[in-house]
């Protein structure tokens, strides 16, 4: 159970546990103020801009030339948005028809057969390198000359077990 719990546990946060009050107060403060310092500026400048067409609005500043630069902020992003968005929707349109021709196709190959070969390579692995649990354990082995695999080793045990056409 431990072993499995350790395995669960991927990381930690302090400002989640118990306790570690000053912690959690002190980036509660942080997380405030950055939010402040993203909320800020933008309630100023739509204020800004708001109260061209509405004077009751409050606002801190109404230079026509940062109102023009809004504008042009503004069609610059509208433009962005509209060059993404037909981007986006044409490699889409593009992608589900590729896929359509070739990944929805006749498999590729054929799972039973597959887990064939898995277990073949696999009974080779252990006899030419020992068990999968050794191999996967040791952190340092050093391959014998006659253990190298030869170039086309791999395909010849498929061949010799009837697996080399199967995909």
């Amino acid at each position: 159970m431990k072993n499995e719990r350790e395995r669960q546990q991927l990381y930690t946060d302090l400002y989640f546990e118990k306790g570690h009050w000053w912690l959690k107060i002190w980036q509660t403060l942080v997380a405030i103020f950055g939010w402040m310092c993203v909320f800020v500026p933008i309630i100023i400048t739509v204020t800004s801009f708001w109260a061209i067409y509405n004077p009751k609005i409050p606002h801190i500043w109404s230079y026509s030339e940062g109102i023009f630069e809004i504008k042009f902020i503004g069609i610059l992003l509208a433009f962005a948005f509209v060059m993404a968005s037909l981007f986006a929707t044409s490699m889409t349109i593009i992608q589900n028809r590729r896929r359509d021709r070739l990944a929805e196709q006749w498999p590729t190959y054929n799972p039973i057969n597959q887990r064939r070969r898995e277990d073949t390579l696999e009974a080779f692995m252990d006899a030419r390198f020992g068990s999968k649990e050794f191999r996967e354990n040791t952190r340092y082995y050093e391959v014998k000359p006659e253990q190298n695999l030869d170039t086309d080793e791999i395909k010849e045990i498929y061949r010799a077990s009837n697996l080399d056409d199967l995909g």
